[in-house]
């Protein structure tokens, strides 16, 4: 499973990747909750990388298999 973010005022969106067993609804419901609460988005990938970005900084949240049969995404705008 992949994870792009793009961040405003960033030109690079961020690129995670986790096994492809992850809990996507589990991702979506982290994602939507940290988005609402305005806190941190902390996420660790598959290689244990830990990323934490602002809520109020995210522009939008893709997540998608390797295959994109099922695309999920958030938008603040």
């Amino acid at each position: 499973m992949e994870v792009r973010i793009g961040v405003t005022y960033a030109p690079k969106e961020i690129e995670l990747e986790f096994p492809e067993d992850a809990d996507r609804d589990a991702l979506v419901k982290q994602v939507e909750q940290a988005i609402a609460s305005d806190a941190i988005l902390w996420l660790t990938d598959r290689r244990g990388r830990r990323v934490g970005i602002p809520s109020a900084k995210v522009a939008y949240v893709e997540i998608s298999g390797r295959d994109d049969e099922r695309r999920v995404g958030f938008s603040s705008g």
